[in-house]
C-alpha cells in the first residue's frame, strides 16, 4: 500500500496556514500568562498601603498568593479549551466525562476536599495569614506558605510543619492585629508587694524610652495585681502590649532588666524552701525536737 506523503504534507501544511499560527499564539499567551499571574496577583492590593500598614500587607501577600494559582489555572484550562477547539475536538463530551471522572475522583478522593473546603473558609474568614505565629494541630510557628490544601509552619528550632487544612482544628492565632506577652512575677513573701509593683512599672517606663524597643511597646504595663499566694512566693500578674510578633523579645529584655534592679533594691527573687511546723495538740503542748549537729 503506497503512501501518498505529499497529500498528508498538504494537509498539514493547510492546517498550520490556518490554524497552527493560531494554536502557537495559544500557547505563547498561555505561557506569558501564567509568568504574568503572580506579579498581577499582587498588584492588585495597593503597594502604598501594604507599606504602611503590617496587618494588611500580611493579608495581601495571603491572598495574592491565592489568586496568583487561580490565574493560572485560568489561564491554562482557557488556552486548552482553545487549542482543542482548533484541532476539531468537541469539548462538551470532554467536560461530561471529566465531570463524570470528577464525582468519581470525589469519592475516593473526601479528604482531598475536605482539606480544600477548610482552606477556603480559612482564608474567607481571614484566620490565618503569611508571617503570622500559629498552634494547631499540637504544633506552632511561623506561618511561611498557605492554600487551599495546607498550612506550612516553621517552629523556633526551624522545623517545618506541613499540616492539611483539614485537620488544623482549634487555631491559635498569637498574632492578629496586636500580641500580649503576661508575666508572672514571683517575690518573697518578706517583700511590700506595692513597692514591687512601682519597680515593674519603673522598669517598663525605662523599656519604653529605648529606641530599640520603645516603638515595639502599644501601650504602658498592666498590672493585674497580687494573683496568688505561692508555696515559696507571692506571684504578681501583669501583661505588656505590643506589636504582633515583638512580645517575646519585650518580654526576655523586660525580664533581664527587673531581674538587674531586683538585685539592686535586694528584692528576693525566692528559690523553694519549706518552713517546718510540729504542730500542738489540745492542751498547747508542741512535740519535742529533736536535733542534732554534727562536725565533719
Amino acid at each position: 500500500m503506497d503512501i501518498d506523503f505529499n497529500k498528508y504534507y498538504k494537509l498539514a501544511q493547510d492546517w498550520c496556514m490556518q490554524s497552527g499560527w493560531k494554536v502557537l499564539i495559544i500557547l505563547v499567551l498561555m505561557y506569558v500568562g501564567t509568568r504574568v499571574a503572580g506579579p498581577l496577583a499582587v498588584r492588585l492590593f495597593p503597594r502604598s498601603r501594604r507599606e504602611r500598614d503590617p496587618e494588611y500587607a500580611k493579608r495581601a501577600e495571603t491572598l495574592a498568593v491565592l489568586l496568583g494559582y487561580l490565574f493560572k489555572v485560568t489561564f491554562i484550562v482557557i488556552g486548552l479549551v482553545m487549542i482543542l477547539g482548533e484541532f476539531k475536538i468537541e469539548v462538551g463530551p470532554i467536560l461530561a466525562a471529566a465531570g463524570i471522572v470528577g464525582v468519581a475522583v470525589g469519592f475516593g478522593a473526601q479528604h482531598l476536599v475536605r482539606d480544600v473546603i477548610s482552606g477556603f473558609f480559612i482564608l474567607l474568614d481571614d484566620q490565618v495569614r503569611v508571617g503570622d505565629v500559629i498552634q494547631a494541630a499540637d504544633k506552632g510557628g511561623l506561618v511561611e506558605k498557605i492554600n487551599l490544601r495546607l498550612v506550612v509552619l516553621r517552629d523556633l528550632a526551624g522545623n517545618v510543619h506541613y499540616i492539611r487544612n483539614g485537620d488544623m482544628g482549634v487555631i491559635t492565632n498569637m498574632t492578629r492585629g496586636y500580641s500580649r506577652y503576661v508575666f508572672e512575677i514571683g517575690v518573697s513573701y518578706r517583700e511590700d508587694v506595692d513597692q514591687v509593683i512601682e519597680v515593674i512599672k519603673e522598669v517598663d517606663e525605662e523599656l519604653r524610652g529605648d529606641p530599640e524597643y520603645g516603638n515595639a511597646i502599644l501601650e504602658p504595663i498592666e498590672i493585674l495585681g497580687l494573683d496568688k499566694f505561692a508555696d515559696s512566693a507571692v506571684i504578681i500578674k501583669a501583661r505588656t502590649k505590643t506589636r504582633p510578633i515583638k512580645q517575646w523579645a519585650v518580654g526576655r529584655e523586660f525580664n533581664r532588666r527587673l531581674k538587674r534592679r531586683f538585685d539592686e533594691l535586694d528584692i528576693q527573687i525566692p528559690f523553694p524552701h519549706l518552713t517546718l511546723y510540729m504542730g500542738r495538740d489540745k492542751e498547747g503542748d508542741a512535740p519535742p525536737v529533736h536535733v542534732a549537729m554534727k562536725q565533719e
